[in-house]
């Protein structure tokens, strides 16, 4: 069975590299595209598909980022995972 596939737009790409404390030019280095690709997909003007699609997932995935939740949720889970660590 496969896993849901994740469609990404402006809000997601644009919170997975402030989650990750990117510049819009280091996030381009770590996909392996032009920073003003990454500029075009975080005002809209394209979405990310196919493999750079994907390749947001697996970061966005290494990275502790939970796209397409709600930012409530997210905050939450954030949270849980700080107080984790501070226990542990």
């Amino acid at each position: 069975m496969s896993e849901p596939k994740a469609r990404w737009d402006a809000g997601g790409v644009r919170a997975l590299r402030k989650h990750m404390r990117l510049s819009q030019d280091a996030l381009a280095e770590e996909l392996g595209t032009r920073q003003q690709t990454i500029s075009e997909w975080e005002t809209g003007q394209y979405r990310p598909r196919g493999a750079s699609a994907r390749l947001l997932s697996i970061i966005a995935e290494r990275a502790g980022f939970e796209y397409g939740t709600p930012p409530d949720r997210r905050r939450l889970a954030a949270e849980h995972r700080r107080a984790e660590r501070r226990l542990s």
